[in-house]
């Protein structure tokens, strides 16, 4: 039987719809992979940084001599670096502008970190090259395949 305008029509508008379907079944199913591969290289990027934490002994020397640092002959006691910190407590609840106490008080807590930092020691513990190459491998391929993910052009 011949088909007139109408089928040709119908049957161009039903070949359209299913290419339309077709199309966003392959996008979303490209949508599911790409989010599968951001969640993989965010793990696999997790476990390298996690491998390689596990691999560095901190040690600190805070403490040592009783003396936060040495000049010369003259050495600041470790206990005369809270004494900022307790001033600046005293000066919250003393003086109506608190700024004071507040610069004061964040003067001696920045003193502290920094005096903690300043004697941190961190040490490579000594492991195999193979396991050497997983952990930094996880870590590049993780961060290649998040970053790639993330600004992907589309």
């Amino acid at each position: 039987m011949p088909k007139n305008s109408k089928d040709k029509e119908l049957d161009k508008m039903y070949k359209d719809l299913l290419e339309t379907r077709d199309s966003a079944r392959a996008s979303s199913k490209d949508e599911g992979n790409r989010l599968l591969k951001f969640f993989v290289g965010l793990l696999m990027l997790g476990g390298g940084l996690f491998m390689i934490f596990q691999n560095i002994e901190v040690s600190s020397s805070w403490g040592y001599g009783g003396y936060f640092f040495r000049i010369g002959g003259f050495g600041l006691p470790n206990g005369l670096i809270m004494l900022p910190i307790i001033i600046g407590i005293a000066m919250l609840f003393l003086m109506d502008r608190k700024i004071f106490g507040w610069v004061v008080l964040s003067i001696g807590i920045v003193t502290v970190l920094l005096s903690v930092m300043m004697t941190t020691h961190l040490r490579w513990r000594s492991t195999n090259a193979y396991v050497f190459i997983i952990m930094f491998g996880l870590v590049a391929a993780g961060g290649g395949l998040v970053l790639r993910e993330l600004f992907r052009k589309n």
